[in-house]
């Protein structure tokens, strides 16, 4: 029999960050970033799955419903006080779980290792700021600590659309209504939540993914109209970030898509993790204030990425920051080692990476 309790229980004791429930595995917890099972637990099998799914469906006709239909299911749980982002889907149409533990307090901002012109840029009274990265890069955690910033500082009404909610913000000198996005939620989709969004007055809209056209329309539309947009992408750098947003649409719309993604992005960071040398997770910015050199390579009528990376290098008094400085910074600071600083960067820039690492320490001397 699944003790489902037991399992939540361990996690929170070892402090992971991921929960995987697969048939004929035991129980795994994420730590850190590595992977380990629980050795009292017994190999699940496909009994426990379908315990498992019914323990997180709880009745729910709606969720059960739409499972049934997509064969996948985002939601959310609470266990002692603490969220849990739950994702079900199949294998071998067998139910598989993946849960991220959410933790109730944010960190602060500025200890984050978030450069502080992020936070600067939220004072913007309009545009588009986006914050990017791969899977498992800290987004969310990000993004939140950002609207908890703003919630703190600043006299705003900020508006969320999100799937699911993760953690639960609440108002402070700034207003915050916060929309869980999905069928039978508050929207129906991240666009249509977007588009109502014009009608309510707020001043700040987060969109915690923007993953189509239609939100990407919705949200440059919104940052016309003269409010400031934050949202999140799926993509691994800043210049990456520009390319993709510009392939939503097709290529006879690009050129009046890169003109106004020109005049309206104002900042885009880009982050990764990283295990440091003391076991802990360490962020790795890459920071691209939009300057009228970034929104000129924006227009052009073939994007190069790879210019746009050159220009975030060069453009250290504006605000930017490279990937190559962030991670020589780190490895000159002792957090991570030589090869994990290789290991992230393209062989092509090995050479920069090594001379920026060289000017650090002589800075440093």
């Amino acid at each position: 029999m699944l003790q489902m309790e037991k399992i939540l229980d361990e996690a929170l004791e070892k402090d992971a960050s991921d929960i995987h429930l697969i048939n004929g595995l035991k129980p795994m917890l994420r730590i850190s970033r590595d992977l380990s099972s629980i050795d009292t637990m017994d190999v699940l099998t496909e009994d426990d799955m379908w315990e498992m799914y019914d323990f997180f469906i709880r009745g729910n006709v709606e969720n059960d419903e739409l499972f049934r239909k997509s064969r996948r299911l985002d939601t959310s749980y609470e266990y002692h006080n603490i969220r849990l982002r739950v994702n079900i889907s199949l294998s071998d149409d067998i139910p598989v779980a993946t849960l991220r533990i959410i933790k109730n307090e944010l960190p602060k901002f500025e200890d984050l290792g978030v450069p502080d012109i992020v936070r600067r840029m939220t004072y913007q009274p309009q545009g588009l700021i986006l914050v990017t990265g791969k899977t498992n890069s800290g987004k969310t955690t990000t993004l939140n600590a950002l609207i908890n910033e703003i919630n703190e500082k600043q006299n705003k009404k900020i508006l969320t659309l999100e799937n699911p909610i993760e953690y639960k913000h609440t108002s402070k000198k700034s207003i915050i209504v916060q929309k869980e996005v999905g069928i039978g939620k508050d929207a129906l989709n991240f666009s249509d939540g977007v588009k109502n969004s014009l009608r309510e007055d707020c001043d700040i809209l987060v969109i915690g993914e923007i993953r189509d056209k239609e939100t990407m329309n919705a949200a440059i539309e919104m940052a016309e109209s003269g409010h400031l947009v934050i949202g999140t992408l799926h993509t691994k750098s800043c210049a990456e970030t520009i390319d993709r947003m510009i392939n939503f649409y097709q290529i006879s719309d690009q050129s009046s898509v890169k003109y106004l993604i020109s005049s309206l992005l104002k900042l885009v960071i880009s982050q990764r993790l990283l295990k440091g040398t003391d076991g802990k997770l360490v962020l790795v910015p890459e920071v691209m204030v939009v300057d009228n050199v970034i929104a000129g390579y924006i227009r052009k009528e073939k994007l190069s990425v790879s210019e746009i990376e050159d220009a975030v290098q060069t453009n250290i008094d504006k605000g930017s920051i490279s990937l190559i400085n962030s991670i020589a910074r780190l490895f000159v600071d002792g957090r991570i080692t030589l090869e994990q600083a290789k290991a992230q960067i393209e062989e092509k820039n090995l050479d920069t990476l090594n001379r920026t690492i060289m000017q650090l320490k002589i800075r440093q001397a």
